[in-house]
């Protein structure tokens, strides 16, 4: 459908702009499709501005224009008549005295069905931001269910409104169009592997959308062109050069990136246009697969090569079947750029995506194998995933709320030990497949095997992994499992059990705290009397009134004044601090604070085992612990109730986290050596940073594992012996 009005004008004037279109379109057909089918098609194109004729688009171009521009992209993708006649005839039932079974009756009940489909998707015009949004996507994917021709013409018929979108006069529809391109349209072809389509819908809509950066980008660009223009041919030239030494027959071929690309990559890297260097891109078209490796070899000992850049679509393709190796090197002329290797036979598929197996042959009488519908089928199975759940989503809203992020990001699947099949998202952990398979197996899992080997839990999954989640009665899950959970689902499980788990510990912390107050009144602690003053306290049990203590919302002088008001009179402000009263047995150990409980080291100093420590009740948090020397502590001598004695559990057995920061030469090897002294002191890294760095020293911050504060000591200690270290210090988190 056009996006754009339509008016009676005469088209006497302007009959040649719609012969013209045709032809091309028969010079594009005919370059891959025999005669066969011919004739259709020009019964179809006469059919058509038959009934069309008088209409014209709000840019003043004869309306069949559009249908047969649309056609003409589907024909660039080598599509089949039957596919070309609905692009012709997409719009006539809908603006037009046609009638599906009229195109039954001249065109066969195949085109008619795509008609229809292609149909009812234009009359789902977006008109407000999500329901109709999600009835549009809803009813797109059911259609999609049943022919994937009726998406690609529906993507082609997009491709062209967009292309002539600036012609619409209203700027609030023009944006509503472009959104709804970004957010259906442009993933739906890049899931199909549809790169042509991709790019253009995306950067259109970038165009309309954030007009203003896409202008930046573009000017920058522009002024890099004068440089770029002459080098991306001897850049072309020097790869060729180098290939052709090697016995390598290939085309060469160098692009400067779309807009909407850029901008994308720099909000991927949170850099600016200035920052970002590598804004070209090379294709290597190779006669086969042995020859994309070889060139990646011949690339890779010629350049520099830029590291975490490089990945495998060849050996492990996209869900949508492109293929290709890409990398990225310093290459000739000392420039950063990307380069992607490929057959002649990917490079299709990365053009024209599921264009590219969907080969009708007119002209063979044969018709479909089992095997081949079975393998248009499978190619096609994202389309019937989606169908599926529109089963169990009554809501469109809800529909498109579950598959919106499941839709534009590959999944994995993965299998229990039965055979159940488990779909996660890519970067899913085993957390998440546990807590896939029931919130009681992820809240009480402590191991996984994958593929019968024992892994971590954090292990991301990959396609294929059978997985079988080990559980115990009395496990429970750990605050840091939430960091590495993907799924909704896994992340607020794991948040209900810890935030009910912390409202346990706070209560405890709590009475613990109401009883010293007792103990320091010299008066018998009677829980039950509680009871009656809750309400007074706004708490509705014991458990919660004793949470308030801890979290420091209520005093635990102020209960027990409340509780016994004829010793209110004796305050305990009037009296020693309770600190100096209480017992010298300490009330915690401070190994509660692994366990993501009330019980927290301040990142302030982070204590370690051997450091002297104190504890400060702090609002919302319980209990925090800090060494005796920390500045913290001076906002608190005011406030004697909030300290507490605390201590280390005895016995070993656990770690803890320090931290250092360690001035290291420039030098090569001096990074390795800092690494190296750190592991055969027994210490585990867990985290580093780069801070400074200068002609002469690197600073960096190391978070270490370690036992105690003598065991952070001795590494200090050793560090310092090391020639390539300048300086190192233990530092606060």
């Amino acid at each position: 459908m056009s996006a754009q009005v339509k008016t009676k004008t005469p088209p006497a004037k302007q009959s040649d702009l719609v012969e013209q279109a045709f032809a091309k379109l028969l010079d594009v057909r005919a370059a891959y499709d025999s005669e066969a089918g011919l004739d259709k098609l020009k019964r179809a194109y006469l059919f058509g501005r038959s009934a069309h004729d008088g209409q014209s688009r709000e840019s003043g171009e004869p309306y069949f224009t559009h249908p047969l521009r649309v056609a003409h992209l589907l024909a660039e993708m080598r599509l089949d008549t039957d596919t070309l006649v609905t692009a012709l005839l997409h719009d006539t039932v809908e603006d037009c005295e046609v009638t599906l079974k009229d195109i039954a009756t001249e065109f066969g009940e195949n085109v008619a069905m795509l008609v229809d489909g292609v149909t009812k998707l234009s009359r789902l015009e977006l008109q407000s931001v999500d329901t109709k949004q999600a009835e549009n996507f809803r009813k797109f994917v059911l259609a999609v269910g049943k022919d994937i021709r009726v998406l690609l013409v529906k993507l082609a018929d997009r491709t062209h409104n967009m292309q002539t979108l600036k012609a619409v006069s209203s700027l609030e529809k023009r944006r509503r169009i472009a959104t709804e391109t970004m957010e259906i349209y442009a993933p739906l072809a890049e899931r199909m592997g549809i790169t042509r389509f991709q790019t253009e819908l995306e950067d259109l809509s970038f165009e309309i959308l954030q007009p203003e950066m896409r202008d930046s980008i573009i000017s920058r660009l522009e002024f890099l062109a004068i440089e770029t223009e002459s080098v991306v041919p001897k850049i072309c030239a020097e790869l060729q050069s180098l290939l052709a030494e090697k016995g390598i027959l290939c085309e060469v071929t160098g692009r400067r990136k779309t807009p909407y690309s850029i901008s994308r990559k720099m909000q991927v890297k949170n850099v600016t246009m200035d920052q970002l260097s590598d804004v070209m891109a090379f294709r290597i078209i190779v006669q086969d697969v042995a020859s994309c490796y070889q060139t990646l070899g011949c690339i890779h000992t010629a350049f520099p090569v830029v590291m975490g850049r490089f990945k495998d679509y060849i050996s492990t393709p996209k869900t949508n079947g492109y293929q290709s190796l890409h990398t990225g090197v310093i290459g000739p002329m000392r420039q950063k750029i990307e380069i992607q290797i490929r057959t002649e036979d990917m490079d299709d598929t990365a053009e024209r995506g599921v264009a590219a197996h969907w080969d009708y042959k007119e002209s063979s009488a044969q018709p479909d194998t089992n095997q081949e519908r079975q393998a248009r089928l499978e190619t096609f199975r994202w389309a019937r995933e989606l169908v599926s759940l529109l089963e169990l989503n009554e809501e469109a809203t809800e529909f498109l709320e579950n598959t919106k992020l499941e839709m534009y990001q590959d999944k994995v699947f993965c299998f229990t030990p039965k055979g159940d099949l488990i779909s996660l998202p890519k970067g899913a952990t085993a957390i998440d497949f546990a807590y896939a398979v029931h919130t009681d197996v992820g809240d009480r899992c402590v191991g996984v095997l994958i593929n019968d080997k024992r892994r971590q839990l954090t292990t991301e999954l990959v396609n294929g992994d059978q997985v079988s989640i080990i559980t115990e009665k009395d496990a429970s899950p750990r605050s840091d499992w939430e960091d590495f959970a993907k799924t909704g689902r896994a992340r607020s499980a794991i948040k209900r059990f810890i935030r009910l788990q912390k409202q346990e510990e706070f209560a405890r912390v709590g009475k613990v705290l109401l009883e010293r107050e007792y103990r320091f009144r010299k008066t018998k602690f009677k829980e039950q009397l509680i009871d009656e003053f809750l309400s007074a306290f706004n708490a509705s049990t014991r458990t919660e009134l004793y949470a308030h203590i801890a979290e420091a919302k209520l005093k635990a002088k102020d209960v027990f004044d409340r509780l016994h008001p004829d010793l209110a009179t004796t305050s305990s402000a009037d009296k020693t601090s309770p600190v100096a009263d209480t017992p010298p047995e300490p009330l915690f150990h401070v190994d509660r604070a692994h366990e993501g409980l009330a019980v927290h080291l301040g990142k302030c100093c982070h204590p370690l085992p051997g450091d002297k420590i104190v504890g400060i009740v702090t609002t919302g948090k319980g209990v925090t612990v800090h060494t005796k020397n920390c500045n913290t502590l001076a906002k608190f001598v005011e406030i004697p109730e909030l300290w507490l004695n605390v201590d280390w559990p005895r016995g070993a057995g656990r770690r803890y986290a320090g931290r250092i920061q360690a001035v290291v030469v420039n030098e090569p090897g001096a990074l390795a050596a800092l690494c190296t002294v750190i592991g055969q002191q027994a210490g585990n890294i867990t985290h580093i940073q780069l801070t400074e760095r200068d002609m002469n020293f690197f600073t960096f911050i190391l978070d270490i594992d370690v036992k105690n504060l003598e065991h952070i000591h001795s590494i200090i200690a050793v560090l310092r012996s090391n020639k390539y270290i300048e300086s190192v210090e233990r530092r606060g988190l």
